[in-house]
């Protein structure tokens, strides 16, 4: 891990010599705002019946992190406190108007699929918490790093949960059928609690592998 600069970012994260590496691991996993913050419930309950939502969603969210990251840190000097806030969500904005129109020209059922909840990324709060917390105190290139780990670590979370939801609720992945014609698929996931019971599945299963890593260090320290 490379030293801190004078205006690192919080919650340890430093910007280095290489580009933002540090910025980026960090983000992916470290800082995983479904796996490990348990923050953008909204979309990640809402849009990862399947797959492909999942998928569209995450890198939609990706591409605003990192405009909004990268353009925020290129004002953080000349903005003053009083306006600070509302400056941030201005450029969120603009980026989530960007990736609207995108995601709008690249495929129309796909937008359908995802109704409001493109537009409603510039309420998310983890857009602003990591232009707040990071890039409203870090150069450019590491601000753009930490918004592409975020984006890509928010992007794998979103995947993880529908394919579980797809799979079960639908027996397909990515479309594409998995099991016989016998199969009788649970409806539970395809619906909005389903989205619950996925989450907290991975969550289980994350705790019980972090207490499984810790438990050796933890019987090295009582002996």
């Amino acid at each position: 891990m490379g030293h801190k600069g004078d205006d690192a970012g919080q919650h340890g994260v430093a910007y280095t010599p290489d580009g933002g590496i540090d910025a980026f691991l960090s983000g992916l996993w470290e800082q995983n705002p479904v796996f490990m913050q348990v923050l953008g419930m909204c979309p990640t309950l809402a849009i990862t019946n399947t797959v492909q939502n999942a998928i569209v969603m995450g890198l939609a969210t990706l591409f605003v992190l990192v405009c909004s990251n990268a353009m925020v840190s290129m004002v953080r000097k000349l903005v003053p406190k009083q306006v600070r806030i509302a400056t941030f969500i201005l450029l969120i904005a603009t980026a989530v108007t960007v990736v609207d129109y995108l995601v709008k020209a690249l495929s129309v059922p796909m937008y359908r699929a995802l109704g409001p909840f493109i537009p409603l990324i510039v309420a998310n709060c983890i857009i602003l918490g990591r232009a707040e917390a990071f890039a409203a105190k870090n150069p450019v290139i590491p601000s753009a790093m930490d918004g592409l780990g975020v984006g890509a670590g928010f992007t794998f979370a979103l995947a993880c949960i529908g394919a579980i939801r797809e799979t079960l609720g639908a027996g397909t992945f990515l479309g594409h059928p998995l099991f016989g014609n016998h199969f009788q698929p649970w409806i539970l996931f395809q619906l909005p609690p389903g989205g619950f019971f996925a989450l907290a599945m991975w969550l289980a299963g994350l705790n019980a592998w972090r207490r499984y890593q810790e438990r050796p260090r933890e019987l090295a320290e009582a002996a």
